[in-house]
Formats: structure tokens, C-alpha cells, sequence
């Protein structure tokens, strides 16, 4: 069974009042390379910091080897960090920038005196000692012969390789690494990946390694957490993540995937763009699912033997493969195939089995937490909207002057009552002119599912999603104002105001 060297309990982490970190818990095993995974600002930075102690945790526990850790300053945790900038001393020579830490560094050594008695003392390294060690760092990462080398010499992989150099000469039990290959090209950055995961093997300590490039994760880990938004979104190997994203953020963050509305109408069949598959994942008969569909595992055919037939409107050569894309009614798919095609094409496809994966949607609806204004206006996300109050009471009217009369006749104010609002996927529309709608936000995520577009827009202050589907392309960070018609939007009483 597999040690846990570090652990994460209910993690949270707040600046002033910005959340980042979300009640995270996961573990990591001892010499494992596990990588934290996400888009700019989803906190995989700040979960490092927080396991390396230069940030501490609002709330919950970092446990190293089952000790609690999370007040621990970053000087007495066996850890040591490689950033993105490499922060390298440009005046010292290699050996010096090695060598650094070790003469900082204080150890305990056991003497024995004439009298047979011990005794400890706190002494610096000899330069014996820093001499074998900083030896052993260089010839771990092959820069063996650069001791006396300028560091304004080097090259960018040779500086970061100079960089680890120096962080496992202090012998750490784990490795942090931010982004380490960003300031490298691209050809450097796929070599340093192989040397790293080759590195990560010779040394045999615990890699914890951050990064926002799908490519570089699914290369070197054995283990993926991939993050957005502060919360953990799916755990697994790459090999699990891939084929299997728990939803459709994952599908969407990791390669290229078709992401497409479905429904189960079978034992293990589905049905999506408008035509029937086997599958192997089991719902329920009629449950709507998302499904996820990677553009290499659909197979192109002659159309009298495709289960879809459609035409290719765009070829795109990527190196390996051609990128095609194929109007399928009103569908659009890719596909990635070592054979070309023509633009204008009519070309048939079939997707096997083990080809499609199902997933719960996510979103089915917008719910927020409500209250009547004065105006029979309802106040959520940030914004006010028109709506209709006389559905809160069935067989309720408004009377000339605004108050609710219910059935029975009982006259009724709603000012400041609290109620539920829901709003459906597509019932919600935006528009750039900040003034035309509720409220306004800026679009965080845009997923495109084969005919439409799922967005969200966040708003600015109380930060509330709205997910909605649009057949028009948006731009990820435009700031928009989002429009509800007055009949979409659905209003219930709180239990707390029913109980009055």
C-alpha cells in the first residue's frame, strides 16, 4: 500500500475576501509525480505555496507523513521549490549557485571527548562535504564540467537544470516545481519534460509539479489533479483523465474533445446528433448526458456505411495528423486522422463502443437565492429583474396599487420576502451594451457542444454563474449584461417565509 507523504484536509485559502482555495482534500504518495493542472487562476499555484509554507491555510490541514504541517514555517519543511524564474544568482558562478544553501546551511554532528562522554555540536558543512554533494546535484541533472561556468552563459534548459541542481542538493523529501518550463521554447520544453520525468526516476523523491499545459501533465504524471475555479475538479493517471473526464470542463481543458447533448435510450445505447450508439457506460433509459467524443476515435468510412454522413468544411494539417471538421445536419465534429479530405466531401463516420464517453451534465439549471424588492422587482446576482410575483401565491392578483391578493383575498406585501429563483439553460440571453440587461458580468467559460455554445458568465461582486446555452460565439472575459425574460424566470417562497 502507498505511503501518503503529504495530505490535504478541507483546505481553504482566502486573500482579504477573494476565495481561492475551496475545501480541497487530497493526498500525495511518497515518490509520486503528481502535477496540479488548470487555467491561470484556478489556485494550483497557491495549493503549492501553501505545501511549501509560504502561504498558510484559512482553514483545514496539510499533514506531512501524517503530522499536521500547516503552520510549519517553508525553513523547517523538507521541501524545496523550483519557480518559473529561476532565481539564480547572476554573479556566482554554478558551483557557488549549488553550493549556496549548503553553506547556509547548519547541521549536528557527535563528538566523544577524552572522557568517553558525547556531545553535539551545531557546525556548518565542510567544503568537503559541500564539494560531494554539489558534485552529486550536477552529475544528477548532466552538467557535470559547468561548475566554474557564468550562469549568463548557460542556456534556458541549462539554468533550470541549475535550478534543480540546487533545490535537491539540500536532499528534500519533495520537490515542488511552478511552471519550471515556461520561460523555454517549445523543442527545449519537450526535452526538459523527458529529462525531468527521467530525473524524477534516478532520484526517487516526491515531485509535486505545476503546470497549465495539458501536454506537459500528460506526459510526466503519475497523477493529475486538475483544478479550476479553487476546486478540485477530477483526480487520476493521465491515462484515466483522458479517456474518462468526470466532466465536461476536463473533456474541455484536456485535448480536444467533441463535447455533444445526448440521451440514454437503451441498455448502454445513446443517442446524440440525431442518430443511436453502442456505449459502455450504463444510465438510466431516458437520462439526459453529455457526451464526449476525442476527434481520433471517430472513424471515417464511405457514407452508405456511416452511422453519421456529413460534409467536410474546413482541413487543417497539424503535423502528425489532419485536423477535419464535418457538418453533420446542424452538428459540427472533428476529427483527427492521418488521411486527408477534401473540403466539400460528403464522408460517413462511426465511433466504436469504447470511443464514447457519458457524463453527467453538470448544469441543469440556474438557481439563486432571491428578494422581492418594493417594486414587485426580484433582487439576485447582483442585478434586478422584472418578474411575476403572483405565481409566489397560486391564483393570485396584483391590486391597483401593486400588492399581492390572493385567492382568499388576503392582501399582501412582498417587500423583502426571500425566495428561490431558478432560470433555465435557455431561457437566459446577453448582450455587450452593459445597460440592457439585470445584471452584468464577464464570461469565464465557453464550451462548444456541437451545435451551441455553453457559457458562463460570473458576475463581479457577490460572484454568481450563469450557465447558459447560445448559438452565438462570445469571447472568453468580454464583460456583458444578461437579459431574462420576465415569464423565464421562476420564483418559489423559502421555507423560512412559508413557515410565517
Amino acid at each position: 500500500m502507498a505511503e501518503h507523504i503529504i495530505e490535504l484536509e478541507h483546505v481553504t485559502k482566502s486573500f482579504d475576501d477573494n476565495l481561492v482555495i475551496d475545501d480541497v482534500s487530497f493526498y500525495v504518495n511518497k515518490g509520486e509525480f503528481i502535477t496540479f493542472l488548470g487555467p491561470s487562476g484556478c489556485g494550483k499555484t497557491t495549493t503549492l505555496r501553501m505545501i511549501a509554507g509560504f502561504d498558510l491555510p484559512t482553514s483545514g490541514k496539510i499533514l506531512l507523513n501524517g503530522k499536521d504541517i500547516s503552520l510549519l514555517p517553508p525553513n523547517k519543511r523538507p521541501v524545496n521549490t523550483v519557480f518559473q524564474r529561476y532565481a539564480l544568482f547572476p554573479h556566482f558562478n554554478v558551483y557557488e549557485n549549488v553550493a549556496y544553501g549548503l553553506r547556509c546551511k547548519r547541521v549536528k554532528n557527535t563528538y566523544q571527548n577524552d572522557k568517553g562522554e558525547t556531545y553535539t555540536k551545531v557546525e556548518r558543512l565542510s567544503k568537503k562535504d559541500i564539494a560531494e554533494k554539489v558534485s552529486r546535484a550536477l552529475a544528477l541533472v548532466d552538467l557535470e564540467g559547468f561548475e566554474k561556468r557564468s550562469i549568463s552563459t548557460l542556456s534556458g534548459g541549462q539554468q533550470q537544470r541549475v535550478a534543480i541542481a540546487r533545490a535537491i542538493v539540500n536532499e528534500p523529501e519533495i520537490l515542488l516545481l511552478d511552471e519550471p518550463l515556461g520561460a523555454l521554447d517549445l523543442k527545449m520544453r519537450k526535452e526538459m519534460q523527458l529529462e525531468l520525468k527521467a530525473m524524477h526516476k534516478r532520484l526517487g523523491i516526491t515531485f509535486i509539479y505545476v503546470t497549465h499545459d495539458q501536454e506537459e501533465a500528460l506526459t510526466m504524471s503519475d497523477t493529475i489533479v486538475v483544478m479550476a475555479d479553487g476546486v478540485v475538479q477530477q483526480i487520476g493517471t493521465p491515462t484515466k483523465i483522458y479517456n474518462e473526464p468526470a466532466n465536461t470542463f476536463v473533456a474541455d481543458f484536456i485535448g480536444e474533445s467533441n463535447i455533444l447533448t445526448g440521451t440514454v435510450v437503451g441498455d448502454k445505447r445513446v443517442k446524440f446528433c440525431g442518430k443511436e450508439f453502442a456505449c459502455l457506460d450504463e444510465f438510466e433509459l431516458n437520462e439526459p448526458v453529455d457526451v464526449v467524443v476525442r476527434p481520433e476515435d471517430i472513424l471515417m468510412c464511405a457514407p452508405e456505411e456511416g452511422t453519421l454522413v456529413g460534409d467536410v468544411i474546413s482541413v487543417i494539417f497539424k503535423g502528425i495528423h489532419y485536423e477535419i471538421t464535418v457538418q453533420v445536419g446542424k452538428y459540427e465534429l472533428v476529427i483527427a486522422s492521418t488521411q486527408r479530405r477534401e473540403v466539400g466531401e460528403r464522408i460517413g463516420m462511426n465511433v466504436l463502443p469504447d470511443g464514447i464517453h457519458l457524463m453527467k451534465p453538470k448544469y441543469t439549471t440556474n438557481v439563486f437565492d432571491g428578494v422581492i424588492t418594493k417594486h414587485n422587482t426580484v433582487k439576485f446576482a447582483d442585478g434586478e429583474f422584472e418578474c411575476d410575483v403572483t405565481q409566489l401565491y397560486p391564483g393570485s392578483h396584483l391590486d391597483d396599487e401593486e400588492y399581492l391578493i390572493t385567492a382568499e383575498g388576503e392582501k399582501i406585501d412582498l417587500t423583502d420576502v426571500e425566495v428561490r429563483v431558478e432560470v433555465g439553460l435557455d431561457d437566459i440571453e446577453i448582450s455587450d451594451d452593459a445597460e440592457a440587461g439585470g445584471t452584468v458580468g464577464r464570461i469565464i467559460s465557453i464550451i462548444y457542444k456541437g451545435d451551441h455554445y455553453r457559457l458562463i458568465v460570473r458576475t463581479e461582486e457577490e460572484e454568481e454563474d450563469f450557465v447558459f446555452s447560445t448559438a452565438d460565439l462570445w469571447n472568453e472575459n468580454d464583460l456583458v449584461s444578461v437579459i431574462i425574460p420576465k415569464d423565464k424566470i421562476k420564483l418559489t417562497r423559502k421555507v423560512t417565509e412559508e413557515k410565517r
